[in-house]
């Protein structure tokens, strides 16, 4: 038996202390004079065993993982695992030569989080961000203001009451039609969409619907997707005889196949506007919360005389549909994700490898449109080899379809592993739930092999 004083040549398991003296037990055999301590490795786990640094008589440069003074511990230092929470950044603050001892360590907060462990969720509606009466509601390292119509933007600070060109003539006669139209004076006069402009003038200077049509519309297509904030009707004179709508309904449309009805905030009915009192005089509605189509149709609900109606639209471009290309991760700008037309369980987005790759996992993020946050929260993954015949993957305890967990906001990357991984040239992310609208970056993960 050998007694040593503070002496470091084997593992701390093997080390008793009374009081300033520690006590060692070791082979003789393996003692080793100055400058031959790592004749033998002393160092565990794929460590290497280097003398002559500083005053020990070795040292262990450890293999990733492992620490102590032989490499015989699992590293589980500081930032490992990640003591911050949503998203923040571990860094070690002046670590030993070892690696094995950490003094201090920071939380770097990703932006609306603070704490000592990135922990609390700044209130960003603290500051009323929200301009002109917008709401504001706190999200995770975010806000988000339901402006109130005509106002758009990030904090409702612009309004938005530009003038379509229904009035103008920006929008031109092939993007007008309806349901019917009258034909006055033995069919002379022809009454026709295309003249429902706010201030037409002449004797013919509006549309009407065919007395017999029971369920008269006029539609307006802006052939891009735009955000319509408001409308403006007006009546006309035929023959001496006032004309004009007193309500209407709104409905409106992506695609020009599906259209929805407008419903105002919280009501499940079709909000009923009013309209017009006489035939010379404006009525402005506003629509709060705005609608996002490409088409608009005017569903006639009470008339005075026959429908007859001129109007003028007010929107701001949205470029709302954006395309496969966008749906990039961190993609950045105005348009910078993808979005379909529809929001539906038939819609995928497909990615073509160009040759089969192992795929073992995927990151998904959502992003915005006008300070709105859209995101997939829920999806599933279809793979192929010939991009025809697709295979959903399943949940191994349950056989069914696997549920993805996304995002839970705009901006946060999701990852999800995919556990066994599989080969594929083509993978389909299915969106299952989502927020506010289908809306998706991401980027897969793999190998060649």
């Amino acid at each position: 038996m050998v007694v040593l004083l503070e002496s470091s040549l084997l593992s701390r398991e093997e080390r008793w202390s009374f009081g300033r003296v520690t006590i060692e037990i070791f082979d003789t055999r393996q003692s080793c004079l100055a400058g031959d301590y790592c004749k033998v490795n002393h160092c565990v786990n794929g460590g290497t065993c280097v003398t002559g640094v500083g005053e020990e008589p070795f040292i262990c440069i450890c293999a990733d993982g492992f620490g102590g003074d032989t490499c015989n511990l699992t590293e589980n230092g500081p930032c490992s695992p990640n003591p911050c929470q949503n998203d923040g950044t571990c860094e070690v603050l002046a670590p030993t030569r070892r690696g094995d001892v950490f003094n201090e360590y920071i939380c770097r907060c990703q932006l609306g989080f603070e704490g000592v462990h990135c922990q609390i969720n700044v209130n960003d509606c603290a500051t009323k961000p929200c301009k002109n009466g917008g709401l504001c509601r706190d999200l995770d390292g975010d806000y988000t203001c339901q402006c109130s119509s005509p106002y758009v933007g990030k904090q409702c600070q612009h309004r938005c009451i530009s003038l379509l060109g229904m009035e103008g003539g920006s929008i031109v006669e092939s993007q007008i039609s309806a349901s019917s139209v009258h034909y006055g004076i033995m069919g002379l006069q022809r009454w026709g969409p295309e003249l429902a402009r706010l201030n037409n003038q002449g004797i013919v200077n509006a549309w009407t619907s065919a007395s017999h049509d029971r369920n008269p519309w006029i539609q307006i297509d802006i052939q891009k997707t735009m955000r319509l904030t408001g409308i403006i009707t007006q009546g006309a004179s035929r023959m001496g005889t006032a004309e004009f709508i007193k309500a209407y309904k709104i409905a409106s449309s992506l695609d020009g196949q599906s259209y929805s009805m407008y419903k105002a905030q919280g009501q499940r009915r079709d909000k009923v506007f009013v309209g017009n009192v006489d035939n010379d005089s404006t009525k402005t509605n506003m629509f709060d919360p705005p609608i996002v189509a490409q088409y608009i149709r005017i569903i006639l609900w009470c008339v005075g005389e026959p429908a007859l109606c001129a109007w003028s639209w007010w929107a701001v471009s949205s470029m709302f549909i954006r395309t496969r290309q966008y749906a990039r991760l961190d993609k950045q700008g105005k348009t910078n994700a993808w979005s379909p037309a529809n929001n539906n369980h038939s819609e995928w987005l497909q990615v073509d490898l160009e040759k089969t790759k192992r795929i073992s996992g995927i990151i998904t993020q959502g992003a915005k449109d006008f300070g709105v946050v859209q995101f997939i929260s829920v999806f599933k993954v279809a793979y192929s080899n010939d991009g025809q015949n697709w295979r959903v993957l399943k949940d191994e305890n349950t056989g069914e379809d696997k549920l993805f967990r996304g995002n839970v906001d705009n901006n946060t990357h999701k990852k999800n592993v995919f556990e066994p991984s599989f080969f594929a040239r083509y993978v389909r992310i299915l969106p299952w739930e989502w927020h506010e609208r289908i809306t998706l970056r991401m980027e897969l993960l793999g190998c060649d092999d």
